[in-house]
């Protein structure tokens, strides 16, 4: 990039207060970024990414302190701004960070919110212009039904749609300087390919300069012009994005792109499992799921969400069964009903031959000890002010299974499994990293000795070297005690390495059901191609983005049209497809598509 720089960061360093003094967070900081560039920073968790990105906006609140350097915007230090200035420049200068919980007003409707952020820095545009331009930035970033979504609470929006939310209040009045610190983390692959497209749009439309932060290497890559490494508070390697891909000059960039899972250019972990005759640990038939939302401005009248739709399929026992689709497609309801948090309307859930809808008293209790969960969040998933120890003994104290010395003993032996010292045991959660919480989430699962664990987005709040050091544990998990796991996820790199066998979900219907190397390879379904076209990857793609990305929203699972429900962003409809709906249609032994192509494919070869 030249011309004159925007923003210029010169020798920024943050410490932490204690009482011992003060200990360094970020070091020595120093780059220029100018107009219309995007600079994407990378490093692994506790590399001070996130520190960087509130002291680049001049939001280091204590015990972190600025200990010197400078952040020059437009020949001002934001960092010696008095509050009343620093507040006229809110319009020209937005974050957005990684955590949605807690960021809104929960008692106001988002769009609300977000209008009158705007309004508060740009006074002069009128409330309806407002209110068009939040709703179209809603759409942009493909939250479903914008104009409904408009007047909804936060407590209506998934974790998924809170960040995209979030996403809009930060560009919605224009700003010339953006930092997104890991906005696309919990962001499936369709929408976070859109959302590094309209960052893209904004920095040639509006001449906006972004600092683009995630823990991603090929997330990073797709989207910024030149890229710092960040290790340890110090910046150890900057170049341009393809001359740092092609030809890392530092060891730790090195080791970043060594951990980077690879979709095509290498085989899935190979899971042994028994005959083809055993049977089948879980077994989900028919299962439906609908919800009643009330119509906006009615005291009576209500719609129905068609969540999950006629879902069938097998897992079956020491396998890795993955499930994945974007945001809203029904993947956390199907957890819902797997684990026995909710009942499906109609159809059956079978866990070792036994109907768990059924369930009740000493039978669900057994159920809940074969079949534990672990959720997404590290943080809000662990009381805070209960020791670790306690946290990990109260599901055997809940099963009366252990007591005195034998319940601390059996605690500390399964923290050793999943790699936590015996120290933390008496110790509270509030020090430990975003890892080191998901290994005590882990451990309260595998204290009962299940025969399945679903994996709910496990790791998708993890830098890819957290996520390289679990999914490690797991294997090993899967090879002493057998195993089975379920992975709920959007992260397809992860699932290409760890999963034998896939079944991709869309709009509450599983849409192909396919083993590994044949969803990868040869997907039967033009919705599980997009998927891969979306994929943040360093290799070269299989399937192109501008042939196979989706444009435009998913229709509303309120109102599903007639026919096959992804007819109207298929680049392959035809007549049928928008007056019958597909069936999942066997492609050999053991994969299936709902495609009206894969019959057409079949009849052919059969001619």
């Amino acid at each position: 990039m030249t011309g004159t720089p925007l923003l210029k960061v010169r020798d920024l360093s943050v410490g932490l207060e204690t009482g011992g003094g003060m200990r360094p967070i970020i070091s020595d900081i120093g780059f220029d970024l100018a107009p219309r560039e995007i600079l994407g920073i990378i490093g692994a968790s506790g590399a001070g990414k996130t520190v960087l990105s509130r002291a680049l906006v001049n939001w280091i609140d204590p015990p972190l302190k600025v200990t010197s350097g400078s952040v020059v915007y437009k020949s001002q230090n934001i960092l010696d701004l008095p509050a009343q200035k620093l507040r006229m420049l809110r319009r020209e200068i937005a974050y957005v960070g990684a955590n949605p919980a807690g960021a809104l007003d929960p008692t106001l409707p988002v769009g609300q919110q977000i209008v009158e952020k705007l309004r508060a820095v740009a006074p002069e545009i009128a409330h309806e212009e407002a209110r068009k331009r939040v709703i179209d930035l809603l759409g942009a970033v493909r939250i479903p039904s914008p104009q409904m979504r408009y007047h909804e609470y936060p407590s209506q929006f998934s974790g998924g749609m809170m960040q995209r939310a979030l996403i809009v209040d930060a560009l919605v009045s224009n700003p010339a300087f953006l930092v997104a610190d890991n906005v696309t983390q919990p962001l499936d692959v369709t929408v976070a390919a859109q959302v590094l497209r309209l960052m893209r749009e904004l920095t040639t439309r509006f001449d906006t300069a972004i600092v683009f932060i995630s823990s991603s290497l090929p997330l990073v890559s797709d989207a910024a012009d030149q890229i710092l490494v960040l290790a340890e508070g110090r910046v150890v390697e900057r170049q341009a994005t393809k001359a740092l891909v092609d030809t890392p000059e530092h060891p730790y960039t090195r080791e970043l792109i060594s951990q980077i899972p690879k979709i095509w250019t290498s085989e899935a972990v190979a899971i042994d499992l028994p005959a083809e005759t055993r049977k089948p640990i879980i077994s989900i038939r028919d299962a439906t799921r609908s919800y009643r939302v009330r119509k906006r401005g009615t005291f009576a009248s209500y719609s129905t969400v068609r969540a999950v739709r006629n879902v069938t399929f097998d897992v079956f026992p020491g396998e890795n069964f993955g499930i994945v689709g974007e945001s809203g497609c029904g993947k956390s309801t199907l957890m819902r009903l797997l684990s026995r948090l909710e009942r499906p309307d109609s159809g059956q859930v079978l866990c070792d031959g036994q109907d768990i809808t059924r369930l009740s008293g000493k039978g669900l209790l057994k159920f809940r000890r074969d079949f534990q969960l672990v959720l997404q969040d590290p943080f809000n998933s662990l009381p805070p002010r209960t020791a670790i120890g306690a946290i990990i003994e109260e599901p055997l104290k809940t099963h009366g299974i252990a007591r005195g010395a034998e319940l601390r003993d059996r605690v500390l032996s399964v923290m050793r499994e999943v790699g936590l010292p015996g120290t933390l045991y008496d110790e509270l959660p509030l020090g430990l990293s975003a890892g080191q919480r998901q290994r005590v989430n882990v451990a309260r699962a595998m204290v009962l000795e299940p025969k399945v664990l679903i994996m709910d987005e496990t790791l998708s709040s993890l830098d890819q070297t957290e996520q390289f050091k679990l999914l490690k544990l797991f294997e090993q998990l899967q090879a002493q005690h057998g195993l089975t796991y379920v992975y709920i996820s959007h992260d397809l790199a992860m699932v290409r390495r760890v999963c034998n066998r896939v079944a991709v979900m869309y709009l509450g219907e599983v849409v192909e059901i396919a083993d590994n190397s044949r969803l990868f390879f040869d997907p039967g379904h033009p919705y599980t191609k997009a998927l891969l076209s979306a994929v943040p990857t360093l290799e070269e793609r299989r399937y192109k983005p501008e042939e196979c990305l989706l444009e435009g929203e998913p229709p509303s699972p309120i109102d599903l049209p007639p026919g096959c429900s992804f007819a109207s962003r298929c680049p392959n409809a035809f007549g049928r497809c928008h007056k019958q709906s597909p069936v999942l249609t066997a492609r050999g032994n053991k994969d299936l598509a709902a495609c009206f192509l894969v019959e057409n494919t079949l009849s052919h070869a059969a001619a």
